[in-house]
Formats: structure tokens, C-alpha cells, sequence
């Protein structure tokens, strides 16, 4: 659990969504190159993870020796497991905090590895291979079923056991504020025409949760229920 009282030498607004205890990692291209790298959010900066890491201030080997921070996605430093995720960002919150010299009073290494927030472009943060979509609202599922079967079937009988999960398109994940394609398929205008292929006209969207999973599995050997803590990387909100 992070310690509530920790504060940082920058200065972060009390109510803002990205204090010293929240540091969501992200992929961005800094203002003065095209190549993007790994960072993580503190206030309204961004902390760039290559040039601390190439700086040396990361003592693990297998973040020295591989460099998963110079990369364009997360993909090689979410391989890693669940000790390598917690030690990084328990170094970070060190390097933050506002009695560690390290950053602090490094002037040079603040102005390479801080940018402002409004200076950066963000990009998507990891290769995403794969996508499970899983239908696990009580709520949501009942009022579907009751749309296609009627309120007194609306959930099937494994529903309560076992939420359905299936797969969707990867290649669809987008960042936010991209505009969004209408998908393409069958309508039929009224019963007496021959279905037509088009955008469709009506769409919805779903507030949901997205878990990425790092550290995976062997082929055929399932992830237990107690073990999933230890392989999910972080969580973003999606809108499916």
C-alpha cells in the first residue's frame, strides 16, 4: 500500500489525479525528437524512464542490460514479472519524493527527464496481440437477454458460474480522442427488400475496464484465481 503522507518536490495539486502515490506508466514522443519512449505521469509532467534509466539510477540488471524503458511500447517492460513492476515504482516514488536530492537538485537531469505534460504526444502504450471481451455485468447482461429472450430467461444458467468471455478485434483499440469508424454490415431497410451492406446506423458504446496482463502463462497451463495479482500489469477505462 503507498504511503498516503508521501509528497514530491514538484508541485502537484492536491486533488489531481496523478500525485507521487499514482504513476501511471504510459509511451510518449518527447518535443524535441520523433522517437517515443516509456514515462510515467506525476502532476502535469512526464518522467522519462530511458534517460533515468541510461542515467543509471536504476540498479536492477535486467532493466540495465535490456533498456525496456527506450522502446516504443510497454510490451518488453510489462514481460517482465511482478517484483521487477513493484521495485520500479517504489524507486521511482523515491527519486520523487520531496526529501530525496537525487532528481531534486540535479538540474541537468531534470531538464532531460521532466517535460511538461502539454509538450509531449502520447501514443498508444502497448502492442496489444490480443483482446478478450467479457461479458460479466449482471446488469448489462440481464437487460440484453431480456431484449433478445425475455425477462423470465434473460441470463442462461452458466451465466452465474462462469461470465462469458470472447474475443475482439485487437486492432481496434485506439487512444482516446480519435474519431471512431462506424462499423460496416447487413441492415434491411423494411421486410420487403433485400438486405443492404453499410455503415451502421445506430451505434453504443460501454464505459468498461481494461486489464493489461504482463508476465503470462504456458500454453494449456491456466492462471488461478489467487496467482492473477502477480500477471496484471495495470487497468485503463475503455469504451467497448
Amino acid at each position: 500500500m503507498t504511503d498516503p503522507s508521501l509528497s514530491s518536490f514538484l508541485d502537484v495539486d492536491a486533488d489531481h489525479p496523478f500525485p507521487i502515490q499514482n504513476l501511471p506508466y504510459g509511451v510518449f514522443t518527447p518535443p524535441e525528437t520523433t522517437v517515443p519512449r516509456v514515462g510515467v505521469a506525476i502532476g502535469d509532467h512526464v518522467l522519462d524512464l530511458a534517460v533515468l534509466n541510461d542515467d543509471g539510477l536504476f540498479d536492477a540488471p535486467e532493466l540495465r542490460n535490456a533498456r525496456p524503458f527506450a522502446q516504443p511500447t510497454l510490451n518488453e517492460f510489462m514481460a517482465l514479472d511482478a517484483s521487477a513492476w513493484a521495485a520500479v515504482r517504489e524507486r521511482l516514488q523515491a527519486l520523487l519524493r520531496a526529501d530525496t536530492p537525487e532528481l531534486r537538485d540535479d538540474a541537468a537531469l531534470r531538464e532531460r527527464a521532466l517535460h511538461p505534460r502539454a509538450d509531449v504526444t502520447l501514443q498508444l502504450p502497448v502492442d496489444i496481440g490480443d483482446y478478450t471481451d467479457f461479458y460479466s455485468s449482471k446488469q448489462h447482461a440481464t437487460n440484453v437477454g431480456t431484449m433478445f429472450r425475455g425477462a423470465e430467461n434473460a441470463l442462461k444458467d452458466n451465466w452465474v458460474h462462469l461470465p462469458v468471455g470472447y474475443h475482439g478485434r485487437a486492432s481496434s483499440v485506439i487512444l482516446s480522442g480519435r474519431d471512431v469508424r462506424r462499423p460496416c454490415g447487413q441492415t434491411r431497410p423494411n421486410d420487403d427488400e433485400p438486405p443492404v451492406f453499410g455503415p451502421t446506423q445506430l451505434l453504443d458504446f460501454e464505459l468498461e475496464t481494461g486489464f493489461f496482463v504482463g508476465d503470462g502463462n504456458e500454453l494449456g497451463t491456466p492462471i488461478s484465481i489467487d496467482e492473477a495479482d502477480d500477471h496484471i500489469f495495470g487497468m485503463v477505462l475503455v469504451n467497448d
